[in-house]
């Protein structure tokens, strides 16, 4: 990116964690910079897992309520670098009857808060969906759930595999969406039992895999919806792309909820620029690792 957050050049690759560990973190980082064709003086901002306690080099936790426009201040250099490299912290939420964390998500949140920062409350779909309650640049606190991972997990281990089977995307309009959405909304208590239903629905009515994947998808949703407190008639910030982006903002929108929508692609850009220049405008002591 230029200094004003235009993007000059972008690469995409599906590494994973352990395949990035094995080849090293550095080497994996130059050979797509190399591709990009960036300059060897060119500093680069991480955000995510590189900084956990399994990645290249931890970069701990700020505690809520946490100042998005000070977690810059609070990057570690990556030590013995053949550039200047920095890692931008995660969050943690230290409550002793259900504590939480994020990391990469408080990038996309101080983007997110340049484009709606009067939002009271930030919906951010994932494997792992994030909901943040905000007062101004602060985060005052979040709530992680394994919607992502029940959905893949309950569809590919659990006896739901023979209802479910196959893959692509969910219709964001298909009826069975819709009231799966609403039904675990409404009625969460009673989700596990729904989620037996679709079993049952495929044995005596034949209800095909596409349509129960649907069903799976908007009941895990809409139960996530209920344990977030959703209201009709809240006004949410959703910070998404692609398929969930479409997903929670038919799943809101079922619920009464106004929705607007901020790319999550360039609220985490936005992040990491904002982040650099926070790192960069803090004098004294950087924190290495």
């Amino acid at each position: 990116m230029s200094r004003d957050g235009t993007v000059l050049a972008e690469h995409r690759s599906h590494e994973g964690m352990s395949e990035v560990a094995e080849r090293g973190f550095e080497p994996v980082l130059e050979s797509h910079l190399q591709i990009l064709e960036a300059p060897h003086n060119l500093p680069v901002v991480i955000c995510g897992m590189a900084g956990s306690r399994q990645g290249w080099v931890e970069a701990g936790y700020i505690d809520t309520p946490a100042d998005l426009t000070m977690i810059g201040q609070n990057a570690t250099i990556v030590a013995d670098a053949a550039r200047r490299i920095i890692i931008i912290p995660g969050l943690a939420a230290r409550t002793l009857s259900a504590p939480d964390v994020m990391r990469g998500e408080e990038t996309q949140l101080l983007g997110a808060h340049f484009e709606m920062p009067r939002a009271n409350r930030h919906c951010m779909p994932g494997t792992h969906s994030k909901w943040v309650s905000m007062d101004g640049a602060t985060v005052s606190g979040f709530e992680t759930f394994m919607t992502g991972e029940l959905f893949a997990a309950i569809s590919t281990k659990t006896i739901l595999v023979h209802s479910t089977g196959g893959s692509g995307e969910v219709d964001a309009n298909d009826p069975a969406f819709l009231t799966g959405v609403r039904d675990g909304w409404t009625r969460p208590e009673k989700t596990t039992h729904h989620l037996f239903s679709i079993r049952a629905g495929h044995l005596l009515y034949n209800h095909g895999p596409d349509e129960n994947r649907a069903r799976l998808s908007g009941l895990l949703i809409g139960t996530e919806l209920a344990g977030a407190g959703v209201r009709g008639g809240e006004q949410i910030g959703l910070v998404a792309s692609g398929e969930l982006q479409r997903l929670y903002h038919a799943a809101l929108s079922e619920c009464g909820v106004n929705a607007r929508i901020i790319d999550a692609d360039v609220a985490v850009r936005r992040g990491l620029m904002e982040s650099w220049h926070q790192f960069s405008n803090t004098s004294g002591d950087r924190k290495q690792a």
